[in-house]
């Protein structure tokens, strides 16, 4: 049970945690610019800037206080007994996906990070490919096309994510080790992949009223983290941005990329967890309120 100073004050807490990214971001919308390594927190992940900065307690909270009953103005809320509270049965549709999402985290958590990939995945999606067609067409290319196209073609590419491999050129997939399908993303998803620690955001946000605000945040600013990282590692060059590169056509630069990769598979450990635990409980709190009605 919180109080209403008690969940006012994390609400205030958590918009301003938030606003860092999501102010700049709706700034630069307003101005028509484009942000080449930020904006794809907000436009590949489908959480609006104004849901992000919203704060919701998660289940099993109750909010006491008159000013409790405006949370009742949004989906997933009922009254009770002393308070408002997010009502933790998930409908036929959610508790499908949430039975999928728990299969694949743990499936993922139960396999050690692979870390010799070292990014080439942004590589692959310009391999070949005309300059004026590849996705940051604005931002020059560190090697030039011919240079990007001979590292993909001297190193091994090993991207077995298929929410990366989907946006390979034609050219690229070929030299992929492993050609991933969605069908096969429980079996080949790794915690040492960038993007599955990233999507551990997405699979926070899916729940929608019913993840904590709190472990929202973690998992958002960990996917921030992460996508400057796949940025620097990429071909784009980006010092006008103030990014500096991580040569990942250097050992040098690999075994940063691997330092920097472990790292961040460490940190999403507790994370995916967490959300496990959380997954489940809903699960379990469906499968009560079925048998009793």
């Amino acid at each position: 049970m919180l109080t209403e100073p008690e969940w006012r004050a994390r609400e205030e807490a958590h918009t301003a945690r938030m606003r860092p990214w999501t102010g700049p971001h709706q700034a630069r919308r307003s101005r028509g610019e484009k942000h080449p390594v930020l904006d794809f927190l907000f436009t590949y992940y489908s959480l609006p800037p104004s849901q992000l900065e919203r704060w919701q307690p998660g289940p099993e909270v109750l909010l006491t206080g008159g000013g409790a009953a405006r949370f009742l103005d949004r989906t997933g809320y009922v009254a009770t007994t002393g308070g408002v509270r997010a009502d933790p049965v998930l409908p036929p549709k959610r508790a499908r996906m949430a039975r999928y999402v728990v299969s694949l985290l743990e499936a993922t958590g139960a396999r050690p990070p692979r870390l010799n990939c070292f990014g080439l995945h942004e590589w692959a999606m310009v391999y070949r490919h005309p300059a004026e067609e590849v996705r940051h067409a604005q931002l020059p290319l560190r090697l030039g096309s011919a240079g990007t196209d001979e590292v993909v073609e001297n190193l091994d590419i090993r991207c077995g994510h298929f929410d990366a491999f989907r946006f390979f050129t034609e050219q690229a997939r070929p030299l992929n080790t492993v050609q991933p399908t969605r069908e096969t993303q429980r079996d080949l998803d790794q915690p040492g992949c960038l993007h599955v620690g990233m999507d551990l955001y997405k699979w926070a946000y899916k729940l929608g009223p019913l993840v904590p605000s709190e472990l929202l945040g973690d998992c958002f600013e960990l996917a921030a983290d992460i996508r400057v990282l796949d940025m620097r590692a990429s071909p784009y060059d980006l010092s006008a941005l103030g990014y500096s590169p991580v040569r990942i056509e250097t050992p040098a630069g690999r075994a940063e990329y691997a330092r920097q990769q472990a790292a961040f598979a460490r940190r999403a450990a507790p994370l995916r967890e967490r959300l496990i635990t959380l997954y489940r409980g809903l699960l379990s709190a469906t499968e009560v309120g079925s048998e009793s009605q």
